[in-house]
């Protein structure tokens, strides 16, 4: 038997309910390894065509789930924050409502948390209406050296495809307020904490996006969270002055720039070419079409 784990799953009112139920369907029906329970975050009141969705995915899960219901919307970190608090298990694996998990993800990354790993992510690969035929891949840094790295100008991560000990998580401080990178702070965090971390290069989870992904990568309230991450990450002493003022220079002009460069930029320095991903992602691609732009807010972070 491998080790039981939590699925935390946030909702809130601005996802889409057949991408919540295929999202659902991938990363607990078709798993070759299922989690042992469901966590569902609800943040706020949510619509009842979500609200059915919801039941109807509770009611057919092969595994309990718990719906742990926010009486208003606080956000994804907090959300997170509160799902963690209610999850039975120490190991986590984080999903979001709109992405696709293939059928071995867990069989791939729970062998790594239980070898000793704290954290452990993998590659992804973007799909949507906007994307060409194949996807763009996300593939992360493997080597624990380039992680740590990596991580002193850019996440080292992909978000949607970790898997956590919630103990080295809080250890770290947990989920803290930065809106659209609230993840690239707290796995920074644990990185400095002597988290042991990994990361698989096979795109493990397909990750939606849409006309509107690259121009939310941009703009005065992104780059107001991007100032405030590197002035933290200087004062608690992961980044030199040196780095600091790279990145405000790298990062803080990425958040500027026209989105037709940003979109570039992103794409030649971020992602590859996933002709040789290999044909279960491939199928699983073909199914995706554009998420309208969402209505606190669960947006998705920044590269």
């Amino acid at each position: 038997m491998s080790t039981p784990f939590s699925l935390l799953l946030p909702v809130y009112r601005g996802d889409r309910a057949d991408y919540l139920a295929r999202a659902f369907q991938s990363t607990v029906h078709e798993q070759t390894v299922r989690p042992s329970e469901v966590v569902v975050v609800q943040d706020g009141q949510i619509g009842p065509e979500l609200a059915s969705a919801l039941e109807r995915a509770e009611s057919s899960s092969p595994v309990p789930v718990r719906r742990l219901r926010l009486k208003h919307n606080v956000g994804l970190a907090q959300a997170l924050q509160c799902g963690l608090s209610a999850c039975s298990h120490e190991v986590v694996a984080r999903m979001d409502a709109d992405d696709i998990s293939l059928p071995h993800r867990f069989a791939v990354q729970l062998p790594l948390i239980e070898a000793g790993a704290d954290l452990v992510g993998a590659g992804m690969r973007e799909f949507g209406e906007t994307t060409p035929s194949g996807g763009l891949l996300r593939i992360p840094p493997t080597d624990p050296g380039q992680i740590a790295s990596e991580a002193r100008l850019r996440s080292p991560f992909n978000h949607p495809t970790v898997v956590y000990r919630r103990s080295a998580v809080l250890q770290a401080g947990g989920y803290r307020e930065l809106p659209l990178l609230e993840d690239y702070w707290l796995f920074t965090r644990m990185i400095e904490s002597g988290s042991v971390v990994a990361n698989v290069p096979e795109p493990l989870v397909l990750y939606r996006v849409d006309a509107g992904s690259y121009q939310r990568r941009g703009g005065v309230r992104l780059l107001r969270s991007e100032l405030g991450l590197q002035r933290r990450l200087h004062r608690e002493g992961f980044t030199s002055s040196g780095q600091m003022l790279r990145n405000v220079a790298v990062r803080g002009g990425y958040r500027v720039i026209p989105v037709g460069l940003r979109t570039s930029l992103y794409r030649n320095r971020f992602t590859t070419s996933a002709g040789e991903a290999g044909s279960s992602v491939d199928r699983e691609v073909g199914m995706g079409t554009a998420v309208p732009p969402r209505p606190v807010r669960h947006e998705r972070s920044g590269a």
